[in-house]
């Protein structure tokens, strides 16, 4: 499956620009983590799929883009600009951001680091890949500890993340828009 966006680079400028427009600093550790949770996120809110190419490794800190960490060493080069970004992905973002930008990066450095994917990655030493299947089933089963194991896998935990946009109905009543996802198939006999 494509990943929704070209390039882990235009998550990156896009919480950039977010916290610019905001009238805030993005130190590079918080922009580390955000991009993680972004990348974790994503693809359990849309299974099979991956926000970005992007792969995550351990440093002392914590997770951090390899790439990423080390194209923006030096501070965002002058010549980088983002391509447009799909609504659908724009409102994630926005999501993520809601809920995981008003922490600083230590803060979210601590809660990320007590994930099992990025605790046992660390234990192995530094530039272990966190796999995102990790990242994935730990969100997974957060949600499904907070729903007593049953219900949909990682309903309450995306939608505090994810909210339905709100569209007004052509009376002008206010309703609720996701994305269409169609169910899974189960298996045909074979």
């Amino acid at each position: 499956m494509p990943f929704a966006v070209k390039s882990c680079f235009d998550v990156v400028l896009w919480f950039s620009d977010k916290a610019l427009n905001d009238n805030e600093y993005i130190q590079p550790q918080k922009l580390h983590r955000l991009i993680f949770l972004a990348q974790a996120y994503f693809s359990v809110a849309y299974p099979g799929r991956k926000l970005m190419p992007a792969t995550f490794v351990t440093d002392s800190f914590g997770p951090v883009e390899p790439t990423i960490f080390h194209a923006l060493a030096y501070g965002r080069p002058p010549m980088l600009d983002p391509n447009p970004m799909p609504d659908q992905v724009a409102h994630f973002l926005e999501g993520i951001w809601r809920r995981f930008g008003a922490q600083t990066a230590d803060q979210l450095t601590r809660k990320l680091n007590e994930h099992p994917a990025v605790a046992a990655a660390m234990n192995k030493g530094l530039n272990e890949e966190i796999p995102l299947a990790a990242m994935v089933k730990y969100y997974v089963d957060l949600a499904k500890a907070a729903q007593g194991g049953d219900g949909p896998a990682a309903a309450a935990e995306i939608t505090k993340v994810v909210k339905p946009r709100l569209m007004r109905s052509q009376g002008g009543k206010a309703v609720a828009v996701t994305a269409w996802a169609p169910k899974a198939l189960g298996k045909k006999p074979e």
